[in-house]
C-alpha cells in the first residue's frame, strides 16, 4: 500500500540559470513542430532527456494483452525525436558558428530513451525512459528538474513509482520523498492519461505543476493572436521564415503539406489535406474538429509552452509560476496550492481589456522572430551574416528594494553584436507583482553611444513605489531592448523591485 505523506520535509529550492529539463512526449505532429523549435534553443536549454511516452491520443499497443496500436507510426518507421535530431544534424556545424553551446548530434542522440507507450497510463513496468527521470531525480546536482509532458504523465509516474517501490518503508524515505518533492517541476499541456490525477498527486501532493496549456501555439492560434500578429501566422511568412529555410524547415509540419502522423486512416488527422471542404472532409469520414487554414500557414506548436519559459531571454520565467514569459503565466490555483496554470492567468492588454489566452499571445511576435532567426543561422555559415539578439544589463541588478513612496533609479546599457541601433523600453508587469496599486514610471532619457564593435544604447528610468505600497510587496519592472535587424530580435532583464 502506497505511504500518502502530506507534509513534506522542506528542502531548498536552486535555480540556476540553465535549470535541467527532461521531455516526455507523443508523436503528434505538433510535438514535431515542437522538438524542432526546441533544438534550435538547445545551446541555452539544459537538457538532459528526450523520452518517447503515449497518450490518450497516441500509443504503440500491446499484442500480448490485446490492445491495437492508436495513431502510432507503423513498425520500423522513425519517430519524431529523431527525424528531429536527423534535420539538426545536417545544419549544427553553422549552428556552432553562432553560439558554440550547440550541442553535438551525438549528445542529443545519447538522450534519447522510450519510455511507457504500450497504452494510455500505462506504467506497469520500469522502462528506459522511466529509469532515465528516476536516476535524474535521485542524483544530487543541485537544482530544479523541470520534467515536460508534451504527451501522457504516465512515464513519469512510472519513475516516481519505482522511487517508491524502491525506498517506501525505509529510513531514508521521508528525507527521499521530501527531495524529489522539491526537486521536481512538472509542465503540461493538458493531462493526457489519469497517472497524474490517479497517482502522482495522491502519492507525491507537493510535487509543482504547472499547467502551460495555451491557444495561441495550438491549432486555434488564430483565435487569440492579436491582429498585429495575425502574420506570424501566414502562409507567407511561414514559407519564408520557416519551411523554406533549411533542412529543419523542411521537416516543419503546416496545413495541407500532404503528411500523415501515421499510417493508415486516421479520422483526426486532416492536417496534410488540401483541396477539400469542411463538409467534403466530413463525408470522407474525418472528424473535422479544428477550422481549416490555407494551405502552408501555420499549424500547430502546441507544446513549446513547456519550454518556452526556460529560454535564456532575461524574463526568468522558470523561476516561479506567476512572473511569466514566452510560454505564458501561470496563476496559483486556489484550490491546490501546488498547481498552477495558463488559464487561470488574465493579463491587461493596453487598453485594460483582458483577452483570452493574452499571458502567452502577447509574446508570439517576439518568440516567432527568434525563431526564424534561428533557422537562418541554421543554414549561415558566417556570423556576420545572420542577425543575433542584443545583450541587456541593468546597472543597479536585478533584485532591488525600496520604500513606500520612493523612486527607485534604474539604468539599462544593450549592446548589440551585428553593430545594429537598439531601442530601449521600460514597462510594468503589474500582473507578475504583487502590489496592487498601480506603479508609475519616469520617463527614460536615452543617451545612445558607439562603441568600437558595437552599438552601445543607454536608458535610464525612475520607479515610483506607490505610496500604499505594503512591506514584502513587489513590482516587476521589464527592461526591453529591440533591436533593427531582420528580423528584428528582443532582449529582456526582468527588475523585481521589493518593498521595504
Amino acid at each position: 500500500m502506497s505511504l500518502h505523506l502530506t507534509t513534506p520535509q522542506v528542502v531548498a529550492r536552486v535555480n540556476p540559470s540553465a535549470p535541467r529539463t527532461i521531455i516526455t512526449t507523443d508523436p503528434e505532429l505538433d510535438d514535431l513542430n515542437s522538438m524542432l523549435r526546441l533544438l534550435l534553443y538547445s545551446n541555452e536549454i539544459n537538457i538532459v532527456g528526450l523520452v518517447y511516452s503515449a497518450s490518450q491520443f497516441h500509443y504503440i499497443g500491446d499484442p500480448a494483452t490485446g490492445v491495437a496500436p492508436h495513431r502510432w507510426p507503423a513498425a520500423g518507421e522513425q519517430l519524431h525525436i529523431d527525424d528531429a535530431i536527423d534535420a539538426y544534424a545536417q545544419v549544427w556545424e553553422n549552428l556552432v558558428v553562432h553560439d558554440p553551446r550547440y550541442p553535438s548530434p551525438d549528445h542529443l542522440r545519447s538522450l534519447v530513451a522510450v519510455g511507457n507507450i504500450a497504452n494510455v497510463g500505462e506504467m506497469d513496468a520500469d522502462t528506459p525512459g522511466s529509469d532515465l527521470i528516476k536516476a535524474v531525480l535521485l542524483d544530487d546536482e543541485p537544482g530544479q528538474v523541470f520534467l515536460q509532458t508534451w504527451g501522457g504523465f504516465n512515464t513519469t509516474a512510472r519513475a516516481l513509482r519505482s522511487i517508491e517501490n524502491e525506498l517506501c518503508g525505509t529510513d531514508e524515505w521521508p528525507v527521499i520523498h521530501a527531495k524529489v518533492t522539491a526537486k521536481t517541476v512538472i509542465t503540461a499541456f493538458g493531462q493526457q492519461d489519469s497517472t497524474f490525477a490517479e497517482y502522482i498527486r495522491p502519492v507525491w501532493p507537493g510535487i509543482e505543476l504547472r499547467e502551460v496549456s495555451t491557444f495561441v501555439w495550438g491549432y486555434f492560434a488564430r483565435m487569440v493572436a492579436r491582429e498585429e500578429d495575425q502574420e506570424f501566422l501566414s502562409t507567407q511568412w511561414t514559407r519564408e521564415n520557416i519551411t523554406d529555410v533549411g533542412p529543419i524547415g523542411t521537416v516543419y509540419r503546416v496545413w495541407g503539406d500532404g503528411k500523415q502522423m501515421a499510417e493508415g486512416f486516421d479520422e483526426e488527422d486532416y492536417f496534410g489535406i488540401t483541396g477539400r471542404t469542411a463538409n467534403e472532409l466530413t463525408a470522407m469520414g474525418y472528424r473535422v474538429w479544428c477550422p481549416l487554414q490555407e494551405p502552408g500557414s501555420f499549424l500547430s506548436e502546441g507544446d513549446s509552452s513547456n519550454f518556452a519559459l526556460l529560454i535564456d531571454n532575461g524574463l526568468r520565467s522558470w523561476e516561479h509560476p506567476g512572473w511569466g514569459g514566452w510560454g505564458g503565466r501561470q496563476t496559483v490555483s486556489v484550490d491546490d496550492p501546488a498547481l498552477s496554470a495558463n488559464k487561470l492567468s488574465h493579463d491587461a492588454d493596453e487598453s485594460g481589456a483582458t483577452p483570452k489566452d493574452y499571458s502567452a499571445a502577447r509574446w508570439l511576435s517576439a518568440f516567432q522572430r527568434d525563431f526564424a532567426a534561428r533557422l537562418r543561422w541554421s543554414v549561415t555559415d558566417t556570423y556576420g551574416a545572420a542577425n543575433h539578439a542584443p545583450e541587456l544589463a541593468i546597472d543597479q541588478g536585478l533584485e532591488v528594494t525600496a520604500a513606500a513612496g520612493e523612486t527607485v533609479r534604474l539604468s539599462a546599457r544593450a549592446t548589440d553584436p551585428d553593430g545594429d541601433d537598439v531601442v530601449i523600453s521600460w514597462w510594468v508587469y503589474a500582473e507578475a507583482g504583487t502590489c496592487p496599486s498601480p506603479t508609475s514610471l519616469v520617463v527614460p532619457a536615452e543617451t545612445p553611444a558607439r562603441g568600437a564593435d558595437m552599438v552601445s544604447t543607454h536608458s535610464t528610468i525612475g520607479v515610483v513605489v506607490p505610496s500604499d505600497a505594503e512591506p514584502g510587496q513587489t513590482i516587476h519592472v521589464i527592461c526591453q531592448a529591440d533591436d533593427d535587424g531582420v528580423p528584428s530580435l528582443t532582449t529582456y532583464q526582468r527588475v523585481v523591485v521589493k518593498v521595504a
